[in-house]
């Protein structure tokens, strides 16, 4: 079951070919948010970019709609701004970076304890990973070694966001997408939905909707992957 408190905004990818920082999911952010008040959290920064930086990227994005964002980098007290906030975005990077500092920082925790609470709680890429059970199907190599591979378990299954279908013309032997997952399923048993680009899920009163113009993929432990269009997702299609 879903806690119907959650309102979640998974996002497989942040930007897609021939277009902006968020600008092809923007009328759905707004429509999520519903707040002009955003708090985000950089810590998953790409490589080359500051947290200030990364802050101003989402700031200038989502400027055209007023929202005043700001990165919980520059608060004294990052548990504090967590439970203050009327929004929470994580944006994406690297998963590995993310979580360490969210653990180092106390925040896992917290930020469930708010979620579970109703505030809204926006991920993209690593920050949608983030939603899962655990990190284990993040496609980030693992530069630094978080203490745990627990995520904030707001969903019951993990995300595989940026899903890739393997290329029939490839000359490229190395393991696929769908390769990593089945090696994944040798040792755990949690459902995992693998998002293409320009698909999210939207989670609101207890259900769980994809949306976008794309299938999603669904693999469980020995059985075939299936694909499901949007629209919202029943609970046999996630539960293991």
């Amino acid at each position: 079951m879903i806690n119907p408190n959650y309102r979640l905004l998974v996002i497989s990818t942040s930007t897609i070919h021939g277009s902006g920082y968020l600008e092809y999911i923007r009328e759905e952010i707004i429509d999520f948010l519903q707040t002009d008040e955003l708090l985000f959290i950089p810590y998953a920064r790409p490589s080359g970019i500051t947290h200030d930086d990364y802050t101003s990227n989402v700031e200038h994005a989502l400027q055209p709609f007023h929202i005043k964002v700001t990165g919980i980098h520059t608060y004294e007290d990052p548990k504090e701004a967590i439970r203050q906030a009327k929004a929470i975005f994580i944006g994406g990077g690297n998963t590995f970076l993310l979580l360490k500092t969210l653990y180092e920082l106390g925040l896992v925790e917290e930020l469930r304890d708010t979620v579970a609470n109703g505030t809204p709680y926006m991920g993209s890429s690593a920050g949608s990973n983030m939603t899962g059970l655990t990190i284990g199907t993040t496609n980030d190599m693992p530069i630094v070694y978080p203490p745990s591979f627990d995520a904030l378990q707001f969903l019951p299954f993990n995300i595989n966001p940026h899903y890739l279908d393997p290329d029939p013309n490839s000359t490229h032997k190395g393991e696929t997408r769908e390769t990593r997952i089945y090696e994944f399923h040798q040792f755990n048993s949690q459902t995992v939905i693998g998002l293409r680009e320009g698909s999210w899920l939207r989670v609101e009163n207890g259900s769980i909707e994809l949306k976008g113009e794309l299938t999603a993929r669904i693999f469980k432990p020995n059985q075939a992957p299936i694909e499901i269009p949007s629209g919202i997702l029943k609970e046999e299609i996630y539960l293991s």
